[in-house]
């Protein structure tokens, strides 16, 4: 038997009921949300289940939703089945006030960097992390360079040409 989304879907439900949300099919990956406080039984189910095999964690990142008042920071796992390539994803979502999210590494060694990427970069605090630090930026850094909190640009700049960009200016004659 082939794995189908429909199936993954059913063995969800049957399993956490009510608790994960939001199942959607993009480009024929499934997608779906769980509460924040069951990531690893989410992932420990996926990846022990005969029928399921979802043994190899792809990616993990986060967004930034700066309008979704308690539920700023979504941390996003991508999952993959290699027997019969299937790929998942799915997004918890945590407080940007309180961003604290259970550490993926005693099921998948690969969860080691990437949460350390999402630290650094969103301040996701993935609790149990044997050595969550800073991996790119500099220790000394008091924010979080990828959340929506300040201007794509430097409003001060005086060294470019907005007309050069299709801003400002003479737009006549385009």
């Amino acid at each position: 038997m082939s794995l189908t989304n429909e199936h993954i879907k059913n063995r969800l439900a049957e399993k956490f009921g009510d608790a994960i949300t939001d199942f959607e099919e993009s480009f024929g990956i499934m997608s779906f949300h769980a509460p924040k406080e069951m990531n690893l039984k989410v992932m420990q189910f996926l990846y022990d289940e005969k029928d399921l095999q979802f043994r190899f964690l792809s990616d993990l990142t986060a967004v930034h939703y700066p309008d979704k008042k308690g539920a700023e920071l979504a941390v996003v796992y991508h999952l993959h089945n290699f027997v019969d390539n299937v790929r998942l994803r799915f997004k918890v979502f945590t407080d940007v006030n309180t961003p604290q999210v259970f550490t993926a590494t005693q099921i998948f060694s690969s969860a080691n960097w990437m949460e350390r990427e999402t630290y650094d970069f969103f301040g996701i605090d993935f609790v149990g992390h044997p050595n969550l630090i800073r991996i790119l930026n500099v220790d000394e850094m008091d924010y979080f360079p990828m959340r929506k909190e300040f201007p794509l640009e430097d409003q001060s700049r005086t060294d470019k040409d907005d007309e050069m960009f299709g801003r400002g200016g003479n737009t006549a004659g385009i």
